[in-house]
């Protein structure tokens, strides 16, 4: 298993499917360990660990992380990966491990409950209870319906949904619910059930919050029983004629809007991503219909380049806007906004370039010729840095130099 002999691993009985444990994952095996004498050194019938944490000893967790579901192995486990040069005393009523041993293993992965990082930050984690049926998932938009319970540390219910009335009914992004719930929901399957633990950045934050059954407390990580009961998508762009892709695209373009208006740049941002990808694909438009398309994808990319510019996301706010550009090339806006980026981005060639373009285009245009100071000011703030910097290695060569001359005048005075 592990490429330097440490570990072998003879199938006894065949797993089922494909898949195999992560680190995260919580799995249930059962196990039996002896000596090469035979002496059995510890069983159970049972017993559940995470994965990433390991039991018992080194050679369990990566045995497992090579196991299919109701797979039966025999491991031959030596001592760097049992219990090294040390053994181990005798405890709980089973015998020591002397130092040095070699292991056998007999080891069954009966389970396991699939355990995802959300966030891929370790803050919002999602624990499958129960597999769900398909494989389709909610995206941004689809009305949701769950059932759900939820918790903070102590087992207190602070909430509980859709069990003693119809199912709990919510919109996938739309803030409805807090963010590490809203993003978890979105990758369960119909009739998932699921545990989901949400660290504060993703829950109620650092302030109290009056629930429904409890009052969450300020900094709570909190935990959420959740069951997938079903759920409607938006309609893809691939199940639309094209005047409906044009009305999805423009109705998505006002929901970025207003969400732009609201400071909400990053939700905002996905809508405009959302409108284009409807119209992306025009080669069946009439020739109206593109002209339609057109104008969208200008508005939707020129206006996510500015959500990307207030999430300092600069080189992909510059790829918008060259986009924009090979659309319309004298669009000035396109122009300006790429050259903010650019300026943040320290291609002040560049950027200079389009905001000379811009002028030529439109003279008068007010922000853009505040933005031309911005970028002279820049320009004079590098020059200066870098003249006091190669000021700097010639001071030092310059030194460098004189010492070594010096050197050989030393030893002839000593002659």
């Amino acid at each position: 298993i592990c490429k330097d002999g440490g570990i072998f691993k003879k199938i006894l009985v065949e797993g089922e499917k494909w898949e195999n444990p992560k680190d995260l994952d919580e799995v249930f095996v059962k196990y039996e360990a002896c000596l090469e004498d035979g002496t059995l050194i510890s069983k159970s019938d049972g017993v559940e660990f995470t994965v990433g944490d390991g039991y018992f000893c080194p050679a369990l967790a990566k045995a497992v992380k090579t196991m299919k579901k109701g797979e039966k192995v025999l491991l031959t486990v030596k001592p760097q990966y049992g219990f090294g040069e040390d053994g181990r005393p005798a405890t709980g009523g089973e015998c020591a491990v002397p130092p040095n041993a070699t292991l056998h293993i007999t080891l069954e992965l009966v389970s396991w409950k699939s355990v995802s990082d959300i966030t891929k930050d370790k803050k919002v984690l999602k624990k499958i209870v129960k597999e769900g049926e398909g494989y389709e998932r909610p995206n941004d938009g689809t009305v949701v319906q769950v059932k759900l319970i939820g918790k903070l540390p102590d087992g207190t219910i602070f909430i509980k949904k859709g069990y003693d009335e119809e199912p709990f009914e919510f919109k996938i992004d739309e803030e409805q619910v807090i963010d590490g719930l809203d993003k978890a929901v979105k990758t369960m399957k119909k009739g998932e059930n699921a545990l989901i633990t949400i660290q504060p950045e993703y829950a109620f934050g650092s302030s109290e919050s009056h629930q429904e059954l409890a009052v969450v407390p300020a900094n709570s990580t909190v935990y959420y029983e959740v069951e997938m009961v079903s759920f409607v998508k938006e309609k893809e762009s691939w199940e639309m004629d094209t005047p409906q892709k044009i009305e999805a695209a423009g109705k998505k373009k006002e929901e970025g809007n207003a969400l732009f208006k609201a400071g909400k740049f990053e939700r905002a941002s996905k809508r405009y991503e959302k409108a284009v990808s409807f119209i992306e694909y025009d080669s069946s438009f009439n020739d109206e219909e593109k002209k339609q398309a057109k104008l969208l994808k200008v508005n939707c990319n020129l206006n996510n380049a500015a959500s990307k510019l207030k999430l300092k996301d600069y080189k992909q706010a510059a790829k918008l806007c060259t986009k924009v550009l090979e659309l319309d090339s004298g669009n000035v806006k396109a122009l300006y906004r790429r050259a903010q980026a650019y300026i943040q981005l320290v291609d002040l060639d560049l950027a200079e370039a389009d905001i000379k373009k811009a002028l030529e285009i439109d003279p008068d245009n007010r922000d853009v010729k505040l933005e031309y100071r911005v970028l002279k000011e820049k320009i004079k703030e590098y020059n200066k840095r870098d003249a006091q910097f190669y000021g700097n290695i010639f001071a030092k060569m310059n030194k460098l130099a004189g010492k070594q001359e010096a050197a050989p005048m030393a030893i002839d005075s000593k002659a």
